[in-house]
Formats: C-alpha cells, structure tokens, sequence
C-alpha cells in the first residue's frame, strides 16, 4: 500500500483517528494527573538472643538467621501466607526484600535483615499495611521456635531496625506522554487503515454476487 492510499484510507475513515485521539488525549490526562500512589517501606532484622560473651546482639549476627528469615518469607509468600496477609487487612501490592549487607566481599543474603514494602492511595495506608506484615512476619518467627520448643531465653527476635515511612511515588510524565502518543497514533493508524479494508470488502461482495451466474447442474 503506497502512502498515498494510506492518506486517503484514513481521510475516509476520519472518524476512527478522531475516535482514537479522544481515547488518547483521555490516557494522556490520567498520566498528567495521576492518581497519588505512596510506598511505604521499613527494615526488619533477627537478633540472636543476648548472652553474657555478645551483650551486643547486632555483633553477633549469623548467617542461619538469614535462613530463618528467608525460611519465613517463603511461608508469607505462599498462597496461605498470601490469604493470611490478606485476613490482616494488607491490601493491594506488597514486596518481602531480603537484603545484603551493603559489601561486595560480603556473601549475598549474609545479614538477616528484610525490607518490606507496600503500595496505596494514601501514606497512612501504606505504613499501615507494612506494619501489620511486620506483626504477621514477627509471630511466624514466634511460631517457628515455639514448634521446635526453643526456650524462651534463647530465642531470636524480629527487631524493626528503620521504622516503617512512606513516600510519594514519582512517575516519569515525560516518558509516560511519549508512550501513550506512540501507541495513540499507532491504534489510529491501523484501526483506520483494517476498518476501511473491511468496510470495502462488505462494500464489494454484494456485487460479486450480483454478477456471479448460476451454479451449473451437474448430471
């Protein structure tokens, strides 16, 4: 198709490009004016029970509690974690980040520590929800060691090591316009240009059928 049948495609079918910039303009605006959104994050970390060799208990973290800590996520990431979560009241999108230590020399998932995460309309919201997965997080902790009958003395514990904050998600308007003007003119294009191959087609079989001749007998 040469662009000049391209042009005149879409001059016959103007309609369908005014349709598809409506929509276009309208996906435009909600990324000009985007429903707020607020992430709330804190850090949770495992201490080992204080003893009388590191009253210190951060001087004396293991890279078991680590697996302990992992071993947790796992259940709060499974489905019946999921719908215990959901029984809690978080709503809506969470993440259960297992950090580093901040070292290259350091292996990966070394310091027991979790970042946890939550996305809502509003900052209270958000905090909210990351501190009821941290009460969720801390009691499979709890449970944990009670199943295998750890005294009460020798326990690890789920310590908040940076409270829970929220911040305002930031989007990248720029880039959102650009993409939302390319797949506009893009769906315009194409609706118009398949919306008057087909309107044609209808258009000429009809006559086709007019000039066809009979269907010959056949003995």
């Amino acid at each position: 198709m040469s662009p000049g049948n391209v042009a005149d495609a879409l001059l016959r079918r103007w309609y369908i490009v005014v349709v598809v910039l409506l929509l276009t303009a309208a996906g435009a605006y909600q990324v000009v004016r985007p429903a707020p959104r607020f992430t709330g994050s804190a850090v949770v970390v495992l201490k080992p029970p204080v003893t009388q060799n590191q009253p210190n208990q951060f001087t004396n973290l293991q890279p078991p509690l680590a697996v302990v800590s992992y071993a947790v996520v796992q259940q709060l990431q499974s489905p019946a974690g999921t719908a215990e979560l959901e029984a809690a009241g978080v709503r809506g999108t969470y993440h259960l980040i297992p950090r580093n230590s901040g070292t290259s020399a350091t292996p990966r998932y070394l310091i027991p520590s979790l970042q946890v995460q939550s996305q809502a309309s509003g900052p209270d919201a958000a905090v909210t929800a990351v501190r009821r997965i941290i009460d969720v997080y801390s009691k499979h902790v709890e449970e944990m060691q009670t199943a295998q009958k750890v005294p009460d003395g020798s326990r690890i514990t789920a310590s908040v090591l940076v409270s829970p904050s929220a911040a305002q998600v930031q989007g990248d308007k720029s880039r959102g316009l650009a993409g939302t003007a390319l797949l506009g003119g893009a769906a315009g294009i194409l609706g118009a240009l398949w919306f008057d191959r087909y309107a044609r087609g209808r258009k000429a079989s009809p006559g086709l059928r007019r000039h066809a001749g009979p269907i010959p007998a056949t003995d």
